[in-house]
């Protein structure tokens, strides 16, 4: 029997009592609402010991919820030990504080957006993600710093000589200028990040690689799906907002046309307006994809309410617009009937399970489709002094038959808009038509592009 025992390590949950509020305005209800709240807590490291809500017409103004919920708040602190009151629906800095008052220190007052930001700011990780995640919390905190100072409150009460320049509302307003200052600084910063991040997407759009955005609510599985499709290595777990930052990874059909799929952050209901804004520099990826599938869990039984969701982000970003593939995952989770309920509802989905791989070329073939639709068919002849052109054909078309003859390759493809048009002077009817043709007219067939494969007219656009 050892003398001493070790004093354990691990950091202890802290306990929290969730609070809702039935407005009856939500197509989910308070009980849903409140389920995912406490996965949410959970997610950030807090035991749940308690739950509370209450139907009101609209919030109380001064406290949120009624004075005898909030009495019976305060007995249920005191009873149940609770570290912490996380509130379903955003509070004005008023209604926190007042609360903060009524439930007496150290408990802290919080609500569903300051539990989201804390924790997209454990699982950012890129230099991009954090500076997205530290404007969101600031702009967050900034009505929130009144009362950060008030123990030095009382020398302004006093009156008398200097009596207006209390030292608490000067050290507030020195508080309130180094957050502003700071929130500057990171839009500056954003901004610049964000012209990169258009130069990069520029240069992928002038590569003609038909790009497609992983989109969906937080846990449908887009980072298993991405790992499943390109071997990828991404972070994946089954909590919510396990990876925050976008991945891009490059994948060759089996028909030799590339392409690329960016996974993107996770949505949920109630996304904070100052995340949204925070983190459109990385949502630009999906307004700029060709194509977007909504990942959606099949086995979610509010998954109907969850794709509402994703939709009207999309639609805040202006990204409604974008073609799009609802992709149902976690199929095995289904029994037979389930799967035919899901199909039902969503007759033109893809049904996968990217934790299985099955449904995996259903999916890969329905991509390729969609990469197709638009395309037109020809055959053309590239000399072989057109390497760089060469290459295009293979990464940017469906290449349907191939052979090198003497002129060069000599190839039957299927070309979107873009590269149709970088083709058309290399366009040939058939082989026959190839071998009538006299050297000078080839001459002029090459001369009309110029040295890097691409037609001179859109050179001189730059779209090549």
């Amino acid at each position: 029997m050892p003398r001493f025992s070790p004093l354990s390590t691990a950091p202890v949950p802290e306990r929290a009592i969730l609070v809702g509020v039935d407005l009856g305005r939500s197509e989910w209800s308070c009980e849903e609402s409140l389920a995912e709240l406490a996965r949410l807590a959970e997610t950030d490291g807090a035991e749940v010991v308690h739950t509370m809500h209450q139907r009101l017409d609209a919030p109380v103004p001064r406290t949120f919820i009624g004075s005898g919920k909030v009495e019976e708040l305060c007995s249920l602190v005191r009873d149940l030990r609770a570290d912490v009151v996380i509130f379903d629906d955003e509070l004005t800095p008023s209604q926190q504080a007042n609360l903060e008052r009524a439930v007496g220190e150290p408990v802290k007052i919080i609500d569903r957006t300051a539990l989201i930001l804390d924790i997209f700011g454990v699982h950012a990780r890129t230099h991009e993600g954090r500076l997205q995640v530290q404007l969101a919390q600031l702009q967050y905190v900034l009505p929130r710093l009144r009362g950060m100072w008030s123990h030095l409150v009382g020398e302004q009460t006093r009156g008398g000589i200097g009596s207006r320049f209390g030292q608490g509302e000067s050290q507030l307003e020195v508080d309130r200028r180094l957050v502003r200052s700071r929130i500057s600084t990171l839009r500056r910063e954003l901004e610049r990040l964000e012209r990169r991040r258009g130069v990069q997407s520029k240069a992928r759009w002038d590569s003609g690689v038909w790009r497609v955005a992983l989109v969906g609510y937080t846990n449908a599985g887009k980072s298993t799906l991405l790992n499943l499709l390109t071997g990828a290595d991404v972070y994946a777990k089954d909590e919510l907002f396990a990876t925050l930052d976008p991945t891009t990874r490059s994948l060759v059909l089996d028909e030799g046309r590339k392409i690329t799929l960016t996974d993107t952050v996770g949505f949920i209901q109630k996304l904070p307006t100052t995340l949204v804004e925070s983190f459109k520099s990385t949502l630009a990826e999906v307004r700029a994809a060709d194509l977007v599938l909504l990942v959606v869990d099949a086995s979610d039984p509010h998954r109907e309410l969850e794709i509402d969701a994703v939709r009207a982000v999309l639609e805040d970003i202006d990204a409604s617009g974008v073609r799009s593939v609802v992709v149902l995952n976690k199929c095995d989770l289904l029994d037979q009937e389930g799967l035919r309920e899901a199909l039902a509802a969503h007759p033109d989905a893809v049904a996968i399970s990217a934790r299985t791989g099955w449904g995996a070329r259903g999916l890969l073939y329905r991509i390729a489709r969609e990469a197709a639709e638009g395309s037109v068919t020809m055959s053309v002849l590239v000399p072989f002094d057109k390497g760089l052109l060469m290459k295009m054909v293979h990464e940017r078309c469906q290449v349907m038959r191939e052979s090198y003859v003497q002129g060069g390759l000599m190839a039957t493809v299927k070309a979107d808009e873009r590269m149709a048009r970088t083709l058309a002077p290399y366009e040939v009817l058939s082989d026959g038509e190839l071998e009538g043709f006299a050297e000078s007219e080839k001459d002029g067939l090459v001369d009309d592009v110029d040295d890097q494969g691409v037609p001179s007219d859109e050179v001189e656009r730059g779209d090549a």
